[in-house]
Parts: C-alpha cells; sequence; structure tokens
C-alpha cells in the first residue's frame, strides 16, 4: 500500500530512508514478515525490572547494613526472611508514589527527581512496618535500628537506582523510536535538544509536516515523513513509540484529530504549550469547570526566598571551601610550574541588578591570550554563521595550557569562583556570568535574568554547556530565574555532579 500520493515521491522516499534506519538500529524490534505490526514499547518494562531488582537490593543491604551498625545479633537469618517477604509491599508502595512510571512519560526524568518521592515512602513504610510487627507481635527491633534502616535505605536506593539507570540506558531496548509533527523552528528546536542529549534515549526518526521545509544544518539528516493526516500509518510502519506535537499549520480542530486519532495506537504523546518560554518545571495545572488553565509561580522572588536561596549559598560554599582547600593548593602550584603567570584570572563580570563584580577563576590560558582573540575570530563556535558573535568558543582553543586543559575538562577551574558566592557576588546556582561584550547584546525582558546572582552552575551547563547557543542560553536563565524553587537550585547542584565526573568541558 502506498503511503503517498504520486505527487509526494520525495516524502515517501524519506519515509522509506527511515524506515530503514529504524529497521537497522532496532533490528530485535523488527518483523520483517509484517512490517507494520507493532511488536510494543519494551522501555517501560525493562526501566521497571531494573529498578525494582536494584530496589529490592538496595532494601535488603540497608536491612543488613543497620543490623551490623548496631551488632550482628539483631539480624538473624529469620529476621532477614520475614523481612524479604515484605519486599512485595514495598514495590507496590514505591508503584503508589510513581517510582516505576516517570521514565516512561518524561524523557529527562532522573533519580535527582526521584528523591523526595523515595525519602517519603521510606519513612512512611518504615514506621508502618514497626508499627506492624508491635502490633502483630512479629518483631520488635530497636528504635536506633529502626532509625538506621530508614536512612541507610534512603541512601542505598538512590545509589541503587543511579547505577540501574546507567546499565538501562545503555540498552537498546531504551531506545524510543520519536516523530515531531511540525518541521518548523519550534519542532526544531525540540528535535535538535533531544539529539543533543542521547541519554534521554529518544531516537528521532524525523519530522511529519504538509511542508517540505528547510531544515537546519544541524537536523538536516533528518527525514520529512509526510503529512499530519499520514501520522497513524507512520507510528504503525515505524513503531513509533513517542510523538511530540510541535506548531505547524494545522487549525486547532486538526490538532484534536490528530492526537485523537493515536488513541488506539502505544504511543507516548507530548505536546509543546505555545508559550513554551514562560513554562517551567515549577508550574501547576488547575481547572475552572473542567477547562485546565497553568498557573504560572511569581515573577518576582520573595524576601523569605531570597534569604533561603542566600543560607544555601553561604552554608553549601563555606563547607566547600573547607573540603577542597587541598586541592586549591595542588591546583595552583601545578599552575605556576606548567606556565609564566599568575595562578588566578580575574574578569569583570556583569552581575545581579546590573552591577559588575571581578570574577575569579583559576588561569587557565597563556599570557597572551587576549591579543591572540583577534587573530582567533574565524575558529569562534558561535561566529556569525550561527548567528552572531555573541559568545566566543573554540574546540580545542590553542590557547589553553596543558593544566588548563585538565582544569576545564573537570570545571576545576571555576573552584576559586566559591569566593564570589561568600562574597555575596555569586550563587551556587543562577543565570550564566556574562562578560560585558556579551551582555551587550541581552536586551529587553532577557533583562531579568540579572534579578538573581549569578550562578556557578545553572540550566545552561547541566543542559548542554558550550553546545547551546547564546540565544537559548538567555532563554535558559530568564525561564530559571522567573520559575525559582530551593528544589530546583537543590536538584541542579546534584545534576552538576555527574556532568564535572563525565569531564564535559573538555572540548572548550
Amino acid at each position: 500500500m502506498s503511503l503517498r500520493a504520486p505527487e509526494a515521491e520525495p516524502q515517501t522516499e524519506g519515509l522509506l530512508e527511515a524506515l530503514a534506519v529504524s529497521a537497522a538500529r532496532e533490528p530485535d524490534r523488527w518483523d520483517a514478515t509484517r512490517p507494520g505490526r507493532r511488536l510494543g514499547s519494551r522501555r517501560l518494562r525493562l526501566v521497571r525490572v531494573g529498578l525494582l531488582l536494584s530496589d529490592f537490593g538496595a532494601l535488603l543491604l540497608a536491612f543488613l547494613g543497620a543490623g551490623l551498625l548496631l551488632g550482628a545479633a539483631h539480624t538473624s537469618p529469620l529476621d532477614f526472611g520475614l523481612f524479604a517477604l515484605t519486599l512485595p509491599a514495598w514495590a507496590i508502595g514505591a508503584k503508589l508514589y510513581g517510582l516505576y512510571d516517570r521514565d516512561g512519560e518524561r524523557p529527562d526524568h532522573t533519580t535527582v527527581d526521584d528523591v523526595g518521592r523515595v525519602f517519603h515512602l521510606t519513612m512512611v513504610g518504615t514506621w508502618l512496618l514497626y508499627a506492624a510487627g508491635a502490633v502483630t507481635g512479629i518483631a520488635h527491633p530497636p528504635v536506633a535500628e529502626v532509625i538506621a534502616f530508614s536512612f541507610l535505605t534512603v541512601g542505598a536506593v538512590v545509589l541503587g537506582r543511579s547505577i540501574a539507570r546507567a546499565f538501562i540506558r545503555r540498552h537498546h531496548s531504551y531506545l524510543q523510536n520519536t516523530v515531531v509533527v511540525g518541521a518548523g523552528s519550534v519542532g526544531q528546536l525540540i528535535a535538535r535538544k533531544f539529539l543533543l542529549h542521547p541519554e534521554y534515549g529518544i531516537n528521532i526518526v524525523g519530522f511529519v509536516d504538509a511542508e517540505a521545509r528547510e531544515l537546519a544544518e544541524d537536523v538536516g539528516h533528518l527525514a520529512l515523513l509526510g503529512p499530519p493526516e499520514r501520522l497513524q500509518s507512520i507510528v504503525e510502519l515505524l513503531d513509533v513509540e513517542r510523538v511530540v506535537i510541535a506548531f505547524w499549520d494545522g487549525s486547532h480542530r486538526e490538532a484534536l484529530e490528530l492526537v485523537r486519532s493515536l488513541k488506539d495506537l502505544d504511543v507516548k504523546i507530548d505536546i509543546a504549550p505555545r508559550l513554551h518560554e514562560l513554562i517551567g518545571p515549577s508550574v501547576g495545572i488547575h481547572t475552572v469547570e473542567g477547562f485546565p488553565l497553568v498557573g504560572l509561580p511569581s515573577l518576582r522572588l520573595s524576601r523569605s526566598s531570597r534569604l533561603l536561596k542566600r543560607a544555601l549559598d553561604v552554608s553549601v560554599s563555606t563547607l566547600g571551601l573547607l573540603i577542597v582547600s587541598p586541592l586549591l593548593a595542588l591546583i595552583a602550584l601545578a599552575i605556576k610550574l606548567d606556565s609564566r603567570g599568575p595562578v588566578f584570572f580575574r574578569q569583570v563580570r556583569m552581575g545581579a541588578g546590573d552591577r559588575t563584580f571581578s570574577v575569579l577563576k583559576f588561569r587557565t590560558m597563556a599570557l597572551d591570550a587576549d591579543e591572540q582573540k583577534t587573530a582567533l575570530a574565524h575558529l569562534n563556535k558561535h561566529g556569525s554563521s550561527n548567528g552572531g558573535a555573541s559568545l566566543f568558543k573554540i574546540p580545542g582553543d590553542p590557547r589553553v595550557t596543558r593544566v588548563g586543559r585538565f582544569l576545564r575538562r573537570y570545571f576545576l577551574d571555576e573552584l576559586p569562583q566559591l569566593f564570589n558566592v561568600v562574597r555575596g557576588e555569586m550563587s551556587l546556582v543562577g543565570p550564566r556570568p556574562l562578560i560585558l561584550d556579551e551582555d551587550r547584546h541581552v536586551g529587553e525582558w532577557a533583562r531579568r535574568r540579572l534579578d538573581l546572582r549569578p550562578g556557578m552552575t545553572g540550566l545552561w551547563q547541566v543542559l548542554g554547556h558550550s553546545a547551546i547557543p547564546f540565544e537559548e542560553m538567555v532563554k535558559l536563565d530568564y525561564l530559571y530565574v522567573t520559575t525559582w524553587s530551593l528544589r530546583n537550585d537543590i536538584a541542579l547542584i546534584c545534576r552538576t555532579i555527574p556532568v564535572v565526573l563525565r569531564g564535559g568541558g573538555g572540548a572548550y
């Protein structure tokens, strides 16, 4: 059966190309005798089994660990066997808390997002188990052992889930074939973000659009599969498991019919909101007689929120300086032995409220780095061909010293900024601190990014660092400032750790 009318041959060709790519990437999910048959998504099953085994192992280890902390006599084989019988109840509780479903719903879900639910479930489950044992007379563990078990469980479950997800995301069944409906600027932006993050497990098969649009260079390899009215056939033929509805020229009624046409297919549906620049993770949905409304948080932080953020900055940065002070001394010595020049590098940056400050970093470049900047301008990753030279980033910058390259790779050159945080010029989490030449490209509404102090880390650093264009970075900063919450700050700090350990700064 032909999927396209004869006059749409180029899009049919794109569909066949995507068909071949999908079959090559996931051969075990492809039924050559029945190419239209959907074999079902195995991603969610893979995640559920992996996390379930991880949770069971963590609970058993925590139980043994609590007994060992207070004496082996408290952990008899009978006690261990009785506790093992409660594991199905723990699994049911985790299911009720949504701890096995979020990975299938949200591609960017991480273990950090589970911490709150894991903590709550553990505390509730532990004391319910203690109460049940006391009432029935089956078990009478010491209260100290119960407390030790609860905290060991939180740590073991979080660590176990991190390790389990690291292995799960390497499995081919974790990949989800995905199509983006709408090949305009928003659709291409969504595809670009998925391509930037392979850890999401999203295999972008192509775009669905009625018009043959011009694609940007970084998404130009993706196929135009056909018009929206053929979406159901495309989903079935390419074993698509996720459909992202971006903007296209269809009407509101056509969009509703498109989504409803997928109701009988096993696919996840994501819809890009119209005012996506304003909608962050802290928005809430409420209804007025069944009509959904998206409630945005206040666009200005309260005095108490600012005090809370500052308290986090001072406590963590002070403790951090005490812990890393020996490392700071070693880095300073390595810089002095490697190249001529001072240990520290100071540069004027734009801070909160349009007040400038001097950012402190370890020197990673040769002394004449500024003099070489003009001669190397043609190597700028963010040059005029990419929308203006708002940022100056050179892959494999020749001005960087040997020690500097290592420091940049693991973001160690930014450790002295802890002093900026203590002095109140920066925050642990916040907008990127721009140099003055970069800041002059920020205008009008985007100046709101300066309502909060610049941060050592933030959305830009965690989501892609130098791979994110300047304009997109400014939007991320604006979104962070206007949707701030302490929970998001803590989550971003936690998400920064694996970025540092992976050495995400090595190329720049």
